[in-house]
């Protein structure tokens, strides 16, 4: 599939591709250098995306902060939160707006709540009622943004890439070990055989800071 806007993936890790330990403890994995470069690319695009697993384990602003500074043009910060359990007082939302995307089964309650809140609540439903992400890209389209800047966690970079959307991978590698008990960067892409497997060149290697910065495009 070729997406209609410029997706891109942002990965911080350790060396062995991990986000966070197996308690969910991952502030902060890389360094300030790599934290700048993020804001920046932030700022680069015109949507940042998470997930609701984001959200409730960070809290994060999702904002676009180079130098310490809020960008004068801030980004469309979006959620993909198939029942909605963004809290309606998060960080994402006292910072100013933000679009949630959900499942058709998503609690009427949770929407006005959130609506409140400043949140513009979306259903984007597969079959199975949860949030299909390429169909979020449609909506993002419609609205004009030309550019996407995935940060989530392993799930909804996995679905990502499943749904082939994916055409950059910005990947912040920290030189530490975190071992196979803690989270990965890329949740399950139940492959069957390697001919399958989703294919990236490197196109650009440098240092950050403590930490390596590598720029991937998808052949």
């Amino acid at each position: 599939m070729n997406a209609p806007v410029r997706v891109t993936l942002k990965l911080a890790t350790s060396l062995d591709a991990r986000i966070a330990l197996s308690s969910g403890q991952s502030k902060w994995i890389t360094g300030p250098e790599a934290r700048e470069a993020v804001h920046q690319l932030r700022a680069d695009h015109d949507v940042v995306l998470t997930g609701v697993g984001t959200i409730l384990a960070d809290n994060p602003q999702m904002t676009a902060r180079p130098g310490g500074t809020l960008a004068a043009g801030q980004p469309l910060r979006a959620v993909l939160d198939t029942h909605l359990r963004t809290p309606p007082d998060c960080a994402l939302l006292t910072q100013g707006s933000a679009v949630i995307f959900h499942g058709e089964a998503a609690p009427a309650a949770a929407i006005r709540e959130l609506e409140a809140a400043g949140a513009r609540c979306i259903q984007r439903s597969t079959v199975q009622s949860g949030v299909d992400i390429a169909h979020a890209l449609e909506w993002f389209v419609a609205e004009s943004s030309s550019s996407v800047f995935i940060e989530a966690g392993g799930r909804v970079a996995a679905s990502a890439i499943q749904a082939g959307i994916v055409e950059r991978i910005e990947w912040f590698r920290a030189p530490l070990l975190l071992g196979g008990d803690g989270l990965p960067a890329i949740a399950a892409l139940s492959l069957e055989t390697l001919d399958g497997a989703p294919m990236f060149r490197r196109t650009h290697l440098r240092e950050c800071g403590a930490d390596t910065w590598e720029t991937w495009e998808r052949d």
